[in-house]
């Protein structure tokens, strides 16, 4: 593994910043509303602590309309649900390896096609445990998704390492990893981008077939910055809970391009490209609203105050605070799209995929079929056809906030959104390309 990429410096904004390019869009963000949702899940004793936080589409190379959609849960692990929205099969998290010890806990997940395991094919559903630091691969069977039995089974190696801690004490401290995203090599190999909860670093791994089962080992890292000078000569620093620093949860790779892009939650989108397995310099795309504002730290309520009558005015207009869930669609010739949570004003802002990554407009999820979405952690967007209920492409978001409550609990699910939908929603349409990507063929 090379040296760790390092880019503290506030000196290097001003470069790392040359990549922004944002054009006006709309006002405000237009509206579209979702078809299908997921039963919702309650983070209480009585609900498993289920907390509902990333999902994941699994395209059936059969039968798309057989496709499901796996979402993490946090401390309660992961269901896997049909396109209808029923759930098809409920995995645990680990239990604590001892009694002083934090439990599984499943944060995001993202699927790789045609990983070569035990001398086969085999498509993984894979996933980061911020509870005990590790990243977990289950094979996801086509024959038990056409009978409609439980698909995906644990393939992996109990012999893992911790991805950030240096040992079983420091995984206890739950510096652990956080956000995930995959990147198929069309040869059956992948790669994984990690993020580190309440620091600042991501990870790159490489799966490896360990004698059928799934371990990985370490490439590169690079540490986003945190903290940055501002025009007027004052350095800032996101606000922060003591002792942390701000993090990545979003992510996600462009399979064609091999870029990723990474919402750091309390700055912005940053879009970082891999050369021979190594993370090149980090550009900020976009910075959220909230960028360079002041702030103050309430030791009694135990969180940060903004100062936002002395904001400076050096944030941005299209994401505020925290930026989340990252997606990218694929369209012919480089086009597409790259899809950011703006968790702070439950929408979703809209960047091109090719060129600079200017901005195109925002969108929200609102109240129809099903009640609308707020506060969304997690999402993942497919351009092909799956089924006849999505037969133009698939968005699937994580809700924080699904409707009717049951009575004082407070519920989470996934929200399931037609491309179409959203692409047609715009003042100039979206484009829909179901034929020029397949995310089951990628080189």
């Amino acid at each position: 593994m090379r040296s760790n990429v390092s880019i503290l410096a506030f000196s290097t904004l001003t470069a790392m910043t040359t990549a922004l390019a944002l054009t006006a869009g709309p006002a405000a963000p237009v509206s579209v509303t979702a078809s299908v949702e997921t039963p919702a899940v309650y983070d209480d004793e009585a609900g498993g602590n289920a907390d509902a936080d990333d999902p994941a589409v699994w395209v059936d190379p059969d039968n798309p309309g057989r496709s499901i959609v796996i979402g993490t849960l946090k401390e309660a692990g992961l269901d896997v649900h049909r396109l209808g929205g029923g759930r098809l099969q409920h995995i645990a998290a680990p239990e604590a390896p001892g009694a002083d010890a934090a439990p599984g806990r499943f944060n995001n997940v993202d699927i790789v096609y045609g990983f070569e395991l035990g001398g086969k094919e085999t498509d993984l559903a894979v996933v980061s445990d911020r509870g005990r630091d590790r990243i977990r691969a289950y094979a996801i069977d086509p024959a038990a998704v056409a009978a409609g039995k439980p698909p995906l089974k644990d393939v992996t190696d109990p012999a893992v390492a911790p991805v950030f801690a240096a040992d079983e004490a420091q995984v206890d401290e739950q510096r652990t990893a956080y956000g995930l995203t995959v990147l198929g090599d069309g040869d059956g190999g992948a790669h994984v981008a990690v993020s580190q909860r309440e620091e600042t670093k991501l990870r790159l791994l490489r799966l490896k077939d360990r004698g059928g089962r799934v371990g990985y080992a370490a490439e590169d890292s690079v540490d986003l910055p945190a903290g940055f000078r501002l025009p007027n000569g004052k350095s800032w620093t996101p606000c922060a809970d003591p002792g942390e620093r701000p993090q990545v949860e979003g992510m996600a790779f462009d399979q064609e391009e091999g870029v990723l892009y990474a919402a750091q939650e309390a700055v912005g989108l940053w879009r970082i490209d891999l050369d021979d397995a190594e993370f090149e310099r980090p550009a900020l795309v976009d910075k959220v609203r909230e960028y360079g504002v002041p702030w103050t730290y309430d030791a009694t309520a135990e969180e940060c105050v903004l100062d936002s009558g002395n904001d400076p005015g050096y944030g941005g207009e299209h994401l505020s605070a925290d930026a989340e869930g990252v997606t990218v669609y694929h369209a012919a010739d480089g086009a597409g799209y790259v899809l950011a949570s703006s968790q702070g004003d439950d929408a979703f802002a809209v960047y091109r995929r090719e060129g600079r990554n200017g901005y195109v407009g925002s969108f929200e999820v609102a109240d129809g079929a099903t009640d609308g979405v707020q506060h969304s952690d997690g999402s993942t967007v497919v351009n092909v056809p799956v089924g006849s209920r999505f037969p133009k492409g698939l968005l699937v978001t994580h809700d924080g906030e699904a409707t009717p409550a049951d009575g004082d609990r407070a519920g989470t699910n996934f929200k399931f959104v037609r491309w179409d939908a959203v692409a047609g929603a715009f003042p100039e349409p979206l484009t829909v390309d179901t034929e020029s990507f397949d995310p089951r063929d990628v080189d």
